[in-house]
């Protein structure tokens, strides 16, 4: 695979009209019995942004994601995106790579953005979340901060390709809430939830990009 041709062709396909929320409700979660998530608060959304990072390694196109450590917050604990909350006067694309550096040691200024996905609700935490694409080329060696990241998992991007990556299974959410959860399994793991939403956005948008 050619990694030029392959961004070139992914930066002018995030130009044009984006599947959005069609492709992120593939992936959503259902509750299981009475319970139902909280879906007003008292204030408003606090804006953020997440990094797709892609680059390459031994002819696959991998992108990292994390595990989150241990805190009192919705997110403890679970595989995401590098990302977080906006600073004040920050852009959204500033947010994510501010945020990919602290968490993974990623060098911003060598980060190519390629394009945006779909801002996204994520309702147990109340932000909205802009996914930023970019590419890096290698070799890269990131450095996890051991009080926001408990450790890196290094997906296939083409993994998410498979008709069978698409996996369906019951979770427990914050460790009591019973839900269905569409996912995929990336080095093991399950990704579900808003990170796989927002992936599966960019899984629908690379059917259409040659990879040749």
């Amino acid at each position: 695979m050619n990694f030029d041709h392959f961004l070139s062709d992914l930066r002018t396909r995030l130009q044009l009209p984006l599947p959005g929320h069609a492709a992120h409700d593939l992936m959503r979660a259902e509750p299981i019995g009475k319970w139902r998530p909280k879906l007003d608060h008292s204030t408003p959304p606090r804006p953020g942004a997440v990094l797709i990072l892609l680059y390459p390694e031994a002819g696959i196109v991998k992108f990292p994601l994390i595990r989150r450590a241990t805190y009192a917050g919705a997110h403890s604990g679970q595989i995401s995106l590098p990302g977080g909350k906006a600073e004040a006067g920050e852009t959204v694309v500033e947010t994510a790579l501010r945020e990919a550096e602290e968490e993974i040691g990623l060098d911003r200024s060598q980060a190519e953005v390629l394009g945006v996905l779909t801002e996204f609700f994520v309702i147990a935490s109340n932000f909205t979340v802009t996914p930023i694409v970019a590419a890096m080329r290698g070799p890269i060696v990131f450095r996890p901060d051991p009080h926001e990241t408990a450790g890196i998992i290094y997906g296939d991007l083409f993994d998410l390709l498979r008709e069978e990556a698409v996996l369906k299974k019951e979770i427990l959410a914050a460790g009591q809430y019973r839900m269905m959860a569409p996912h995929f399994e990336v080095e093991g793991e399950v990704v579900w939830g808003a990170t796989a939403m927002m992936l599966n956005e960019l899984r629908v948008i690379l059917k259409d990009v040659s990879r040749d």
